[in-house]
Order: structure tokens, then sequence, then C-alpha cells
């Protein structure tokens, strides 16, 4: 499904921040939503899905999507593959946190918060 006109105007002024909910083995959707990243201060945590992050860590959170997911975010020509490795972020208006890695990767570091795109691919049964 991809983001109507409607959706990215509403991301972009802060709307809320909801994403569609995956099935399994369903087809992949892009939509374009406010986004930020984390970094030093969660490193060496657990997270909701059970893994330790650490700075070489690719991953994103989502507040809905479940662990594993894969989502390609786009940002100034350049892509990177993330998987849903944590919950939030809970900065309201923000569907998306990227860790600092994955940030850098998409050149998104720093610009440090506001709108991507995200290709969301649920995973396989």
């Amino acid at each position: 499904m991809l983001a109507s006109s409607a959706s990215v105007a509403h991301a972009q002024t802060g709307g809320a921040s909801t994403t569609p909910a995956p099935t399994a083995g369903g087809t992949s959707w892009t939509v374009y939503k406010k986004a930020t990243w984390y970094g030093p201060g969660f490193w060496g945590r657990t997270t909701a899905c059970g893994m330790v992050l650490e700075p070489t860590v690719i991953g994103t959170a989502h507040k809905g999507l479940p662990c594993g997911t894969t989502v390609t975010f786009s940002h100034a020509g350049r892509s990177v593959t993330a998987t849903v490795i944590d919950r939030g972020p809970y900065k309201k208006g923000y569907a998306w946190d990227l860790t600092k890695k994955a940030a850098k990767r998409v050149g998104f570091l720093t610009v440090g918060a506001g709108p991507i795109t995200a290709t969301v691919t649920p995973p396989a049964p």
C-alpha cells in the first residue's frame, strides 16, 4: 500500500503515527512517517525483542510491528534495511526509532529527527 498524499502531509505535520497491521506472509507497504534515532544511552540494554542493543546493531523500534519485521528506510537517496528489535518511540508523533548505525547508514544521523520513507515487509509465517 503506497502512502497517500494526505497521510504524507499528516506525518509531516506531526500527526498520529499509525502503521497498518501486518499479516504473516502479506505484502509490503510504504509509509512516510517521522523518525528519530536512539544511541549511547540505550547501549547495553536488553530490547523488548530480547537482544542486547550494541553500537553495531542495525535495527529499529516500532510500537506495534512484530519483532523481526523487516523495514527498509530511505532518506536523501540512501537506504538501509533494519529489523524491528524494540518498542518505541515514545516521543509523541514519531513512528520509528532507528539505532545509531541504521541512522548513519541512511544519512539520517545528522538530521536527528524528521520524516523518513519506510517500506515494511511482514515476517514470514
